[in-house]
């Protein structure tokens, strides 16, 4: 099969399609025939070296934990599904032709290939952030970078629990914050202070590692409020760094859930072949993504 593979870390320009054996899968498993996966930052955080110890890898590698396809191995022990099935969920090295996932369901009708693909990653780190920092019914939630894949979840599941949220992005992605339900606001010089106009701010989420640690603590007046996703430096200054997956099969029934009722979208704002994993890389690490980025196999 064909796979995209990196046998040193480093930038974009080490990522390559290899030939690879396939892969089988083992007990609890699944193995899907690829349609598409999904782009995360995670994924070149890795290529990169940055994240090793919450993602221990050995070279050369495969990329790529989220995936949509169809199921055509099934493991010792796993019921529920079947050989045919159209599932999405995290695996390891899912930009390839197959890919073995170790958290799935079945897609909702209403999606494509292409949009599943983005859901599994994103929407269980939105899930488990808003768990951590805390955010309430009632209360205002204050989302820094908020027009990616997880800040589009974020914003949708705060707004389906009765939270306000108070979005941050660049100029071009204001009109979609507030297609979501947030009071929308640009980055910049005297960000601040736009926000402090929306009111109280309850708690925090930084998804860019912009370097706005310490303006999200003072906005919330407590570190332990905060929570960041993007910024290594965050515990430095009292804020938890959330980079360790929780329940994903939890998060994948809640995302069905929600897409089944209509309160959660992510659109793809850009699709790649796997021949063109590095500049989807590229894509991702310059930020101002709306939505998603997918591979399409």
């Amino acid at each position: 099969m064909k796979r995209v593979s990196f046998a040193e870390f480093g930038g974009p320009d080490v990522l390559q399609l290899v030939d690879a054996e396939e892969p089988h899968a083992g007990p609890g498993q699944i193995r899907i025939a690829v349609r598409a996966a999904g782009v995360n930052p995670v994924d070149w955080r890795i290529r990169e070296g940055q994240i090793l110890k919450a993602h221990p890898i050995e070279l050369p590698s495969g990329v790529g934990l989220d995936a949509s396809g169809v199921v055509d191995e099934v493991g010792e022990g796993v019921e529920g599904v079947e050989v045919g099935d159209h599932v999405f969920g995290e695996g390891a090295s899912t930009y390839a032709e197959f890919a073995v996932l170790s958290a799935w369901a079945r897609m909702p009708e209403q999606l494509t290939f292409e949009e599943a693909a983005g859901y599994p990653s994103v929407v269980e780190t939105a899930l488990r952030i808003i768990r951590e920092v805390g955010v309430r019914s009632g209360q205002t939630l204050l989302v820094s970078g908020a027009s990616g894949g997880v800040g589009s979840a974020v914003l949708q599941i705060a707004r389906d629990r009765g939270i306000t949220v108070i979005g941050t992005a660049g100029a071009a992605n204001q009109d979609y914050l507030r297609s979501l339900g947030a009071l929308a606001t640009t980055y910049g010089e005297g960000w601040v202070e736009r926000v402090r106009q929306f009111g109280h701010v309850d708690a925090a989420l930084d998804l860019a590692g912009s370097g706005v640690i310490r303006e999200l603590v003072e906005l919330t007046g407590d570190p332990q409020k905060v929570v960041s996703i993007a910024d290594l430096g965050a515990p430095e200054l009292g804020v938890r760094f959330s980079g360790v997956a929780g329940s994903v099969p939890e998060a994948l029934a809640e995302a069905v859930g929600l897409i089944s009722r209509g309160k959660l979208h992510i659109p793809v704002e850009k699709s790649y072949t796997l021949a063109e994993a590095a500049e989807a890389h590229i894509d991702s690490q310059a930020g101002h993504t709306r939505g998603r980025r997918v591979l399409v196999v």
